[in-house]
């Protein structure tokens, strides 16, 4: 595409009405369904790593190449380009294909027969999501004023406690009802039915309306874009951190059904209840506590969106540490519970952060090149991560290989802290509006 072709002129702004807090709600709830069903399609395969291993033949390392990079290849190189085109054209319209898009490969999911066709399938998925994410960042940061961002981004974010969830429960029953293929076929199946629902419920606002800053609405090139950000350091710090306990986060999500099977007998049913149950009160709970914090002491000192997710992962490290090493499964459980919260706490500040780096303009470019970090390491690399250790260690540890992967990947919640710990040293300096 075309320079001339990206310099179109952005839709115009919608009128003032749309922005009544009735209408916000509404918003918001479209946007956490999406998300939601983003994240029931990302970790349904999780659950039904178990069965598919088996039926399929599959090694924890080919394991990891599903999870990890089949998924984030397309989604992490794509989602920078369709940010581009967020930040100039309908995001509205742009985050339905793209639900369409993943939705349509995860009900073709239900339908391989080897691993290659499964491969494929994930690649199409990521495909898919590279659209589902940014967009919606930049359309919430125009719903709704900067004092409550990072809370409303919390609210968005319920979607990952809430579709992880959705997807360990709803996989595990139908997998243990029918069988692994049917679930991921009424998974796509829903996303298809929200297309339209989704286009009727939300409409483009006003690009920047909600913030002081002459000239929001213009495009800029990705030049200028990755210009202001190189003289952001706080903007590459806080994406290392992301990047870093993404990979410690992702690949605890991938891993933990697997776990929990080899490692305590557990049947896919009663896995599925553990983990549906556990991420989505632990989850919901963290993302809001740690939305809400950061919006009261930021207000104070800016620093506070990345230090209270850094002193939440030293606290989560020794927590999951000894629930990995415990062998009572009920000590497990309430042992990973809080750092559960605990891990999910960065959300709402940190991106929140990441919007007031740059203008309002810049708000979805911005966005994915953050995410293009965080994805490409922390699923790309995370959920790989732990199976190649896994199968790297099984020789001399053997069933006990994958308890100390997960061990050894606590390490990256401390680099993650040490990042964030730099970047709220930066962050005051670096703030716009």
């Amino acid at each position: 595409m075309s320079e001339t072709t990206l310099e179109q002129p952005v839709l115009p702004a919608q009128p003032a009405p749309l922005v009544r807090p009735g209408y916000r709600v509404l918003v918001m709830a479209a946007l956490f369904v999406v998300y939601t069903l983003n994240f029931v399609d990302r970790q349904i395969l999780s659950i039904l790593a178990v069965p598919i291993k088996t039926e399929l033949g599959l090694t924890d390392t080919q394991l990891g190449w599903l999870g990890g990079p089949a998924f984030a290849l397309f989604y992490t190189f794509l989602a920078i380009p369709i940010a581009r085109l967020a930040d100039r054209l309908s995001r509205v319209r742009i985050m339905a294909v793209s639900l369409a898009l993943w939705s349509g490969f995860t009900a073709l999911t239900g339908q391989v027969g080897v691993f290659w066709q499964l491969f494929l399938c994930r690649m199409g998925v990521g495909v898919g999501e590279a659209g589902g994410v940014a967009p919606a960042y930049s359309l919430i940061s125009d719903y709704f004023p900067k004092h409550q961002r990072a809370r409303a981004l919390a609210v968005y974010s319920f979607g990952i406690p809430f579709g992880s969830a959705l997807g360990i429960l709803l996989g595990g029953y139908i997998a243990t009802a029918v069988n692994w293929r049917l679930a991921f076929t009424v998974c796509g199946i829903a996303g298809l039915v929200m297309v339209p629902i989704f286009l009727i419920c939300v409409r483009e606002p006003a690009r920047g309306a909600l913030d002081a800053v002459k000239g929001a609405a213009r495009p800029v090139p990705l030049k200028a874009v990755l210009v202001i950000l190189g003289a952001k350091p706080s903007f590459w710090l806080l994406s290392a951190g992301a990047a870093s306990c993404s990979v410690l986060g992702y690949g605890l999500a991938f891993w933990m059904p697997s776990f929990l099977a080899r490692m305590h007998g557990m049947k896919l049913a009663d896995v599925s209840l553990l983990l549906g149950g556990g991420t989505l009160v632990a989850g919901t709970l963290g993302i809001w506590a740690g939305g809400v914090l950061a919006d009261r002491l930021g207000g104070r000192a800016k620093a506070a969106y990345p230090l209270v997710p850094a002193i939440a992962f030293l606290i989560a490290v020794p927590l999951y540490a000894l629930g990995f090493i415990a062998r009572d499964l009920w000590l497990v459980a309430a042992l990973c519970t809080l750092p559960l919260a605990l891990g999910l706490a960065w959300l709402g500040p940190i991106i929140a952060a990441v919007q007031h780096v740059v203008p309002p303009s810049m708000r979805a470019t911005a966005s994915a090149i953050f995410l293009f970090i965080n994805n490409l390491v922390g699923i790309g690399f995370g959920i790989f991560f732990f199976g190649r250790l896994s199968d790297f260690l099984a020789p001399r540890f053997g069933a006990e290989a994958l308890r100390y992967s997960m061990v050894i990947g606590l390490s990256f919640y401390l680099l993650s802290a040490l990042f964030f710990f730099l970047a709220s040293r930066k962050l005051e300096r670096d703030w716009e509006g």
